[in-house]
């Protein structure tokens, strides 16, 4: 049998012991971390049925939702860290960006424990009506995406990009553009309006 030294041994049980420690952060880290993905199929979008997906990222403050439907695909990205949502059309090549109503959108741990809990599964329009909001697009571009986060500046990068501002009460009642919606898991409809997203 060979013997081994003090200081070899201790390196060798040190590695050991990183080894098993690596190994339990990843089992531990990664379901906190983990996408937690939920398959939706949406006939009533009018943007047409397509399948949606849900990552919510609780360390950055982040919950991204992607609609995939073909050429009627869209991608939703909502920084609750600093106010902002944005969503990229990619059949239009645009981002449209909107302060966030968090008193009709859901807070980033009600939409995670939905996920996480599969209750968004299977639901749709048997149960209670989504709440709707509407936004009118800015037809003039966005210069400087910095101010918008890190997140959505990375989404929407060498894409013309808008704001949008959300549209209450009387103002919805006279509104005769077109608009684009994106019906978001059963939750929350949300409309685009504007000469920018006509189709």
């Amino acid at each position: 049998m060979l013997a081994c030294s003090s200081v070899h041994c201790f390196h060798e049980d040190k590695m050991k012991f990183t080894i098993v420690f690596a190994g339990l952060l990843g089992v531990f880290l990664a379901p906190a971390l983990a996408d937690y993905n939920i398959n939706v199929n949406d006939d009533n979008n009018n943007a047409g049925s397509g399948q949606q997906s849900v990552s919510v990222n609780n360390e950055h403050n982040v919950a991204n939702v992607d609609n995939n439907n073909g050429w009627n695909s869209w991608n939703s990205i909502w920084d609750y860290g600093n106010g902002f949502a944005a969503t990229r059309l990619f059949q239009k090549k645009i981002c449209i960006v909107h302060k966030m109503n968090k008193e009709v959108l859901p807070s980033i741990q009600s939409l995670d424990a939905l996920v996480k809990e599969k209750k968004l599964q299977g639901k749709g329009p048997g149960g209670p009506p989504p709440k709707g909001l509407m936004y009118s697009v800015n037809p003039n571009k966005v210069d400087d995406l910095s101010k918008l986060g890190v997140n959505i500046a990375n989404m929407c990068r060498g894409i013309p990009t808008y704001m949008a501002e959300e549209m209450q009460g009387a103002s919805l009642l006279f509104y005769s553009e077109k608009c684009f919606t994106t019906n978001i898991l059963w939750i929350v409809n949300i409309s685009f309006c504007g000469e920018k997203v006509e189709y």
